[in-house]
């Protein structure tokens, strides 16, 4: 076998019977085993996970590659974060000011910067000053607990240009540890010099059935199709027409809506059949009972709220009503955040989360928002074997800390593999 952990103080299944997602903080929240250990095979998946004299017996004979003595920390599902846009170049430094002094986003995007001035900034960059950036993000992210990310496209916004970053994506799924869901993401604003309406037509003409081809050859292999759906972006007409070209060629639908005006998105999501919608903030409450009714995922992003000064997501609200919320950090030039830790605390102080919920909402609903909560988002067996070590005896302590997990995760482990290991903690003793 590959890997042993045992007798950790806590290990937190997040779901223990294959639920692909948990609606709501209930008496069956989260399953919490004290005093457990978890054994990771050779083909990266979970094999066992119980009470440590129960393991112990049953693996007294079996050889691993390497066993790490949980005593008096936590065990994890690896977090995974729904929403970010990770490949680009020109960072929007000087735009936080402009923010700060009341200037606000659509403000910003119509005086050309926001969005535009990252995509003039992504054309001219190579793919491998792309990808160099790209790969110290994401290391950045598993280092705070990220084991699979949803990665968009988006800063092209020309063929050319979205499929360099989606081939930059690919790259960083062949040759990294951390588990990637890509997405193509060409119609996050409307390119300069264009219509909506015809850069609508241009993503269903040329973009779509290029990717159609690359996704045959096997050169590229995209997740998800997203769409800003937004007043002065793409309305509601244009976002259907691309979504349904999108889900036509098999990817899944996961796209921005209802951000700072109420736009219809979630009802249009539901009749579409999307996995998930991101933002969220200024849905409506038909659009909430229809996500609910329809299983479509809500990626709630307390980031972009907070960084924007926007109402916050009624998160308490979808909960009630029975819709599977996720988490994403949203991470992109205007919301600089890799860190998971730090969105659940945003989601429980922000948006009145409880702890159980923003857990769930970073591991097995994200998971799902992704379509991959079968294989990801809770320590099970059959699973694939991502998780966490954290130098606490409580798990609570991911979310409590507020920017403390560099000093607070210990290990980050993919398919039973240590891919981070922080020596820190093991200086300190448990918090």
């Amino acid at each position: 076998h590959r890997l042993l952990l045992e007798n950790a103080e806590q290990l937190v299944l997040v779901c223990g019977r294959r639920e692909p997602f948990l609606r709501r903080d209930g008496a069956a929240g989260l399953a919490v085993l004290r005093a457990a250990s978890l054994v990771v095979g050779l083909d990266g998946c979970i094999k066992a996970v119980g009470q440590a004299d129960v393991i112990r017996n049953q693996f007294s004979e079996a050889t691993f590659e390497r066993i790490i003595d949980c005593s008096g920390k936590c065990v994890l599902p690896g977090l995974v974060d729904a929403h970010t846009h990770p490949v680009w170049a020109g960072d929007r430094v000087h735009e936080f000011a402009m923010k700060l002094a009341g200037a606000s986003y659509m403000e910003i995007h119509q005086a050309g910067g926001g969005i535009h001035f990252t995509v003039e900034h992504t054309r001219k960059a190579t793919e491998d000053e792309l990808f160099t950036t790209f790969q110290h993000r994401l290391e950045r992210m598993l280092r705070a607990g990220s084991t699979l990310v949803e990665c968009k496209s988006g800063y092209g916004l020309n063929l050319e240009t979205e499929l360099k970053m989606l081939r930059v994506i690919e790259r960083a799924k062949k040759s990294m540890d951390i588990g990637i869901s890509s997405t193509y993401c060409g119609a996050h604003a409307v390119p300069k010099g264009k219509t909506a309406t015809e850069a609508t037509d241009d993503i269903i003409n040329n973009h779509l059935p290029k990717l159609k081809e690359l996704q045959l050859s096997g050169e590229i292999h995209v997740n998800n199709i997203d769409v800003f759906c937004e007043k002065g972006v793409f309305d509601l007409d244009s976002t259907r027409r691309i979504l349904q070209a999108g889900k036509d060629i098999g990817l899944q639908i996961n796209f921005h809506g209802d951000e700072l005006h109420p736009m219809k998105s979630a009802e249009l999501g539901a009749e579409l059949g999307a996995r998930a919608i991101s933002h969220l903030e200024e849905v409506t409450d038909e659009g909430i009972v229809a996500m609910a009714r329809a299983k479509c995922a809500a990626v709630l992003l307390p980031t972009t709220a907070y960084m924007l000064r926007l109402k916050q997501p009624q998160a308490r609200k979808m909960l009630e009503e029975g819709v599977i919320v996720a988490l994403g950090s949203d991470f992109n030039p205007n919301a600089y955040c890799f860190s998971m830790p730090m969105v659940m605390h945003l989601a429980c102080v922000n948006m009145k989360m409880s702890m159980n919920e923003a857990l769930a909402a970073a591991t097995i609903n994200a998971a799902y928002a992704l379509g991959k909560s079968d294989t990801h988002g809770s320590l099970e067996v059959g699973k694939q074997g991502d998780l966490l070590i954290i130098n606490s005896s409580r798990w609570e302590h991911l979310i409590y800390q507020f920017g403390g997990h560099e000093a607070l995760i210990n290990y980050v482990i993919v398919k039973g593999k240590v891919v981070y290991e922080n020596e820190r903690c093991e200086t300190m003793s448990s918090y």
